[in-house]
């Protein structure tokens, strides 16, 4: 065979392997979703009644509560089918707080800005003593302070230096950012990481149960730690122990850093500070009840429709702000994608299934919990240390357990970075998904969604369906001021949303759930994770 012969059939038979059909998109039914989101848009309406009517949405909180209701009040009234709540086991008490003051009585008055933790008692009306401060880094610590605490308030942290923002507060992605995230670290051999990760917070987690019976057994009237925000910003969490039967401590307070440091230098200066402090911070449930996420769906037709696509997003939130970007946001999204699929009169052959989680703040308690009843889940640790860590900080052992609907998934697509507009998507290494959702992202390059990133991304709900071999992806978002001020503060509000971005997204995200609901083929799947 001459040689210009052999390397035109060479070429031919290259190109017939490489060669992929180009994936389908419905541009009418893309123009029919732009259409319905960007001029008929309910995404505000819903974030404002899931923020500023029900407000924050702790994990068993009556907010909470009244969150899921509401969310089912909704999907009823658009006409889903399979409208309900599913418990996840328990979780623990409901807790809720109404107003709290803190004030500094000498040698000086002054308020001082402070807000409770979340599962941490009330002081049952105001209470006043003298500051003191401590050092407690390890168990060995709590014996240097015994018989020291009684009627004290005891602040826990250190005086921080402030350092002056050096990035802006607000950020949108640019073309050379989108460009960083493209790279791809290949992880080293350290497989010790893991382990020491998860060892330091067993530590933290026995420290902290061993000063909650501490401080209760010395009479401490309160304890107060540093915001790990500056510029009179309260970042919080929880203190105490949301399970009945653990010590819950003393009323935990955190306050801002700039308020905090005064107290501290004040002390450091041998002055004697005496506090009134009140919350009235209170546990509504004496024994452990059950989480519960809301389920709603829009039923499949034809040969696929027990086949299912789910989007999803965390409804819980912490208790100092209303939730907005963390994660209110990604609730509207998704409740408005459910909307818009349903206004344009979406029939799709897969079942597409929207679940909004509970528990998400607590390590993905209610994703990992539905998960593992519907799809599959690692046998219990046989560790008994390892099992009482949150599902997904567990270390994969044994043999998969796939349960009845782990072959019926096609994906979950999450929104959990705040309430910026999408720029692309995550593939979580899967690469053959890329191309796919290349083609979904195309009709809307226009409005910013361009990039697909090969790394992964973790830290919120699509981690429990990834972590067991499922097709699991999270959004690409505009950063907007979400870690620089937003994220777990008081600031989290209504106020720090877009209303442009979050019609944006709930269009994207409609397209792609629609898109992957309408396909021959499920989505491709990565390797089934390894046991470790």
């Amino acid at each position: 065979m001459k040689r210009g012969l052999l390397g035109a059939v060479m070429a031919l038979a290259v190109g017939t392997v490489c060669a992929q059909p180009a994936e389908p998109v419905d541009l009418d039914m893309v123009s029919r979703i732009r259409q319905e989101a960007f001029h008929h848009s309910q995404v505000m309406d819903l974030l404002g009644e899931l923020t500023e009517d029900i407000g924050p949405r702790l994990t068993n909180s009556p907010a909470m509560d009244r969150a899921n209701a509401w969310a089912r009040g909704k999907f009823e009234g658009w006409g889903l089918a399979n409208v309900h709540d599913e418990a996840f086991a328990d979780f623990g008490r409901g807790w809720t707080f109404g107003q709290s003051r803190v004030e500094m009585l000498s040698p000086r008055q002054l308020p001082l800005y402070a807000l409770p933790k979340a599962w941490t008692p009330g002081t049952d009306g105001p209470v006043e003593g003298e500051a003191i401060e401590v050092k407690i880094d390890k168990l060995a610590d709590l014996e240097k302070y015994k018989g020291k605490l009684r009627g004290k308030v005891v602040f826990l942290d250190e005086a921080r230096e402030y350092k002056p923002g050096e990035k802006a507060d607000f950020h949108r992605h640019d073309k050379t950012s989108l460009e960083d995230l493209q790279a791809f670290t290949v992880p080293g051999d350290d497989k010790d990481d893991g382990d020491s990760w998860i060892k330091r917070y067993q530590e933290r987690q026995e420290l902290t149960r061993a000063r909650n019976q501490f401080m209760m057994d010395e009479g401490a009237l309160a304890t107060v730690s540093i915001s790990s925000r500056d510029n009179g910003i309260v970042r919080t969490g929880a203190g105490g122990s949301r399970k009945a039967g653990e010590p819950v401590g003393v009323p935990e307070f955190a306050m801002i850093a700039e308020h905090y440091n005064q107290v501290v230098r004040a002390l450091d200066d041998g002055e004697t500070v005496r506090l009134r402090l009140e919350a009235d911070s209170r546990f509504t449930t004496d024994a452990d009840r059950d989480g519960y996420n809301t389920i709603a769906e829009i039923p499949g037709r034809g040969a696929l429709k027990d086949e299912v696509v789910m989007l999803g997003a965390h409804m819980d939130s912490w208790h100092v702000g209303t939730g907005a970007s963390d994660n209110g946001a990604g609730v509207a999204v998704m409740m408005e994608a459910m909307r818009i699929l349903k206004a344009v009169g979406a029939q799709p052959r897969r079942t597409i299934r929207v679940a909004l989680w509970s528990g998400e703040e607590q390590g993905l308690i209610g994703s990992s919990d539905y998960v593992e009843r519907h799809f599959a889940a690692w046998p219990l640790p046989e560790d008994p240390e390892q099992a009482k860590l949150p599902a997904f900080f567990r270390q994969g052992k044994g043999t998969l357990q796939r349960k009845a609907g782990y072959d019926k998934l096609s994906a979950y697509f999450n929104l959990d970075n705040g309430s910026g507009r999408i720029r692309g998507i995550y593939a979580q290494e899967n690469l053959a998904v890329m191309p796919i959702f290349e083609a979904w992202l195309k009709p809307f390059n226009d409005v910013g969604a361009t990039t697909v990133v090969t790394r992964n991304t973790g830290s919120t709900d699509h981690v429990p369906f990834d972590r067991v071999g499922l097709p699991g992806f999270q959004f690409v978002q505009d950063g907007l001021d979400y870690f620089s001020n937003v994220h777990h503060t008081n600031l989290d509000t209504y106020d720090h949303a877009r209303a442009e971005d979050l019609k944006q997204a709930a269009a994207i995200v409609a397209s792609f759930v629609y898109h992957a609901a309408m396909r021959d083929a499920k989505l491709p799947r990565k390797p089934v994770p390894r046991a470790d």
